[in-house]
């Protein structure tokens, strides 16, 4: 796998985990008892972004690095691949 790819590859994965991992831990303004008026009270009580990204790159490191490893020691081999997605031989 080349550098761009892994790059790429990278971005793409670190995007997909950030939506998964945006609400772990987060309380609403109702379940902390201090709704701000004028907004929902299904807000965010404390906004930590620092810490969603952190944990956003620890997991979507954590998921590159099993992909990669997949990859480069052919864990899922190409011709298993293409017995399970059953691709048409001919077009």
């Amino acid at each position: 796998m080349s550098i761009t790819t892994g790059l790429a590859i990278y971005f793409i994965t670190w995007w997909i985990v950030l939506f998964a991992v945006l609400p772990w831990g987060v309380r609403s303004q109702s379940e902390a008892g201090e709704v701000v008026p004028g907004s929902d009270p299904g807000a965010p009580a404390a906004h930590r972004v620092g810490r969603m990204l952190l944990m956003t790159t620890i997991v979507a490191s954590i998921v590159f690095g099993l992909m990669a490893a997949a990859y480069e020691f052919d864990l899922i081999p190409f011709d298993y691949l293409m017995s399970v997605t059953n691709p048409p031989s001919t077009w």
